[in-house]
């Protein structure tokens, strides 16, 4: 996975560094705008909750699984390294599913028979949901997320403890925690 994923604490001080008039101009107000989004995503916080709907039609929210370690992972059908991390979460998914760990697909596909079909190929038995908006899903601008795959590991509390860890590093930071 070669996508580069900026942090709060890389944004800021580099926007903190600009002047007042850079900061008011429609560029600065932009970059304020990221560092806001970056930091309601950062560890240690509460993500934004949402709603979308699974391939069976049915609303679905984030904080409904609250309670339980949740990987919120962002992907797509037509996305190669998503793709192929897919069999990496598989196996981790089956490893902790009994143990109090679920994961929450957020889907970047604009078609749903392309996104079932993924679904269904790659073998993906956690919760599915879509806006099936491609890049413009309501949570490329809640959560920032400008590449993919990504992903958010939550608490039980619904609290951010890890940011984008695929392969083994997930499966580590899940046996470190998920006893």
């Amino acid at each position: 996975n070669y996508a580069y994923y900026a942090e709060v604490d890389e944004v800021e001080p580099l926007y903190n560094l600009l002047d007042k008039n850079l900061r008011n101009s429609a560029k600065g107000i932009a970059i304020k705008k990221m560092v806001d989004v970056y930091r309601t995503v950062a560890v240690g916080s509460v993500p934004p909750d949402f709603i979308q709907t699974t391939p069976e039609g049915k609303n679905i929210s984030l904080s409904s699984l609250k309670g339980k370690y949740v990987l919120v992972d962002f992907w797509a059908s037509w996305c190669g390294p998503c793709r192929r991390e897919n069999p990496n979460v598989v196996k981790t998914y089956n490893q902790f599913k009994d143990r109090n760990f679920e994961i929450f697909g957020v889907s970047y596909d604009t078609k749903k028979d392309k996104w079932e079909k993924a679904i269904k190929d790659d073998g993906l038995t956690w919760y599915h949901v879509s806006d099936l908006q491609g890049w413009k899903n309501a949570t490329s601008a809640l959560y920032g997320i400008k590449a993919i795959p990504a992903n958010l590991l939550l608490d039980k509390e619904g609290k951010i403890i890890a940011k984008n860890i695929f392969g083994k590093k997930l499966n580590d930071k899940l046996s470190g925690i998920i006893k």
